[in-house]
């Protein structure tokens, strides 16, 4: 793929290899060499084992738990920017502390500006990153920023599976965006999720608004953490008469008890991306890899082309 233009380089963060290497082989490349010292009070320092100089650099890594892969992915592009890399770009399948993206109550920080202001700091001048949990957080980087959607992939799949009589569902209010745009691609009807929250990852009642009775219901969501939230919505809804339940999400947090919810729910299928690993194996769990996506999309962005048509929004 090359054009004559600053050369590429990829590389990858310790917990990201496994999508990074699939990446840079789509791409028709590989993931450059790199290690990490790590000293003994816990610190470490990333360095690159060969020239990044007038290069190219594309730094692979998720921003999940816990935050020395942030911390790793700010050391690397910091890095890069004194080897005299040309420009460096993050490519960050989940940009973690997207949900920290205002002040919903008095006297706590906006972690999402505050992530984006580190990777500006750090040298950054682009981010890759997919399905952010509020698009409005692509406005907290003062850099380029591609927002890629996996409704590129979840939506072939979805259709793939031939259901009749489906419905998409939001699993809450601010989910209704991304429902929408699930809905009118594969024809369907939509229904809306209201849930009332007691705190942070505990959900005391939800309230479905539309019709799913005897319907294959698809919700979809940007990700799912303890997966509380889609079981007690698909048990609500199989009550209410719908035949199936299928989620579709993005990011595979799954913290807590998310595996045991999953397996002992009334879910058929869950479809995840692996923008992040699984800490274990679900028969209920189905991974579609991103890998193609973004390397189309980072030939696309090193040649100067248009990426709009990778998007089903």
């Amino acid at each position: 793929m090359s054009t004559g233009k600053s050369p590429v380089k990829f590389f990858a963060g310790r917990e990201s290899k496994y999508i990074a290497e699939k990446i840079a082989q789509k791409f028709g490349s590989e993931l450059g060499k790199s290690t990490v010292t790590v000293f003994s009070d816990g610190e470490f320092q990333p360095s690159f084992e060969e020239t990044v100089r007038g290069c190219k650099v594309f730094i692979i890594q998720s921003t999940f738990p816990p935050v020395e892969n942030l911390m790793e992915l700010l050391l690397m592009a910091d890095a890069a920017k004194r080897a005299s890399a040309h420009e460096v770009i993050a490519v960050v399948p989940y940009f973690g502390w997207a949900r920290q993206d205002r002040k919903d109550k008095p006297r706590v920080s906006i972690g999402a500006k505050l992530v984006a202001d580190m990777l500006n700091a750090s040298g950054v001048d682009r981010i890759m990153t997919m399905d952010l949990h509020a698009d409005q957080i692509q406005g907290f980087f003062n850099m380029h920023v591609d927002h890629i959607y996996a409704s590129t992939i979840f939506v072939p799949y979805v259709k793939s599976l031939n259901l009749t009589d489906m419905v998409v569902a939001a699993p809450d209010m601010g989910g209704t965006k991304r429902a929408n745009a699930y809905s009118r691609f594969l024809g369907t009807e939509m229904a809306v999720c209201y849930k009332l929250r007691k705190q942070a990852n505990v959900i005391e009642h939800i309230t479905v608004i539309g019709e799913i009775e005897n319907k294959n219901v698809i919700i979809v969501d940007d990700m799912i953490d303890t997966a509380g939230t889609i079981c007690l919505a698909s048990e609500m809804m199989m009550n209410k008469g719908a035949k199936s339940i299928r989620v579709v999400a993005t990011h595979p947090v799954f913290s807590g008890k998310a595996y045991e919810r999953i397996n002992n729910s009334v879910i058929t299928e869950v479809i995840v991306s692996d923008s992040i690993p699984l800490k274990q194996q679900s028969p209920k769990i189905k991974v579609i890899t991103i890998a193609d996506l973004f390397a189309d999309i980072i030939n696309k962005v090193y040649n100067y082309q248009s990426i709009s048509s990778n998007f089903i929004v």
